[in-house]
């Protein structure tokens, strides 16, 4: 059995995408706990492999050439995962391209936006001060459906995000837009969307890379404990 992959990790969509994708590959991992409320993603010992301060960052002690490498960023991360056990990356030249291409549009489009639509929504009216921006609301709130219109009038002639075929897109775009209650949006007038939202959270990897660490999620937290959170993510003082 090959040495585990090292996880640094919690849970949050952009976790999710590869604690996904290594259940889905059948890869052993060892999680590493990087508790982004702490704000242990700003600890030396991790910028060392994740200089960007943000998780997901794996280690593979089997890398290129039989040399260990880290990697950050999450669509790195499944892309490599994709390339090193022939899996989920498209059985074509073609294929390859439409899974990168969606791949792409999830990093660029769906995960910020829909980051900054949970932000405005969720946290900033729980800061303190309250932070009520509607216009942050209504401009982050619109993209994301825009987004998802977007995504539902590509399912609607394909069974998965990049063809007829399962891959590294559909984990990278699923765990953002299962969320869509919190991002304040409608999915009735999205079929397709609700399709596959619903064909991809019933594999039986998917919902266990999702249940990593779910207890963290599930703690209550005090109200101290809150806007300490909120003021080493957000930089936001209470």
């Amino acid at each position: 059995m090959p040495a585990p992959i090292d996880l640094y990790y919690w849970p949050t969509p952009n976790g999710w995408k590869v604690s996904i994708a290594l259940e889905e590959m059948g890869l052993p991992y060892e999680v590493h706990w990087v508790d982004i409320g702490k704000g242990e993603q700003f600890k030396p010992d991790f910028l060392k492999i994740g200089p960007n301060n943000r998780m997901p960052v794996i280690t593979d002690p089997d890398g290129p050439d039989g040399a260990p490498i880290s990697i950050f960023e999450s669509g790195a991360i499944l892309q490599y995962l994709a390339r090193k056990t022939g899996q989920f990356g498209g059985p074509t030249e073609r294929d390859r391209i439409a899974v990168d291409q969606w791949l792409m549009w999830q990093m660029g489009g769906v995960g910020p936006m829909a980051g900054q639509a949970h932000h405005f929504l969720k946290y900033a009216p729980a800061m303190e001060p309250p932070q009520v921006l509607p216009y942050a609301q209504d401009r982050y709130r619109n993209e994301v459906s825009r987004l998802y219109r977007v995504l539902d009038t590509q399912l609607a002639e394909r069974e998965f995000v990049a063809g007829d075929f399962y891959s590294i897109a559909d984990m990278a775009i699923w765990p953002w837009a299962q969320n869509w209650k919190g991002q304040e949006q409608e999915i009735e007038d999205k079929p397709n969307l609700a399709r596959w939202l619903d064909a991809v959270g019933a594999r039986p990897a998917v919902r266990k890379g999702k249940d990593l660490g779910a207890e963290f999620r599930e703690r209550k937290r005090s109200r101290e404990e809150e806007l300490e959170g909120h003021r080493v993510m957000f930089g936001q003082k209470g």
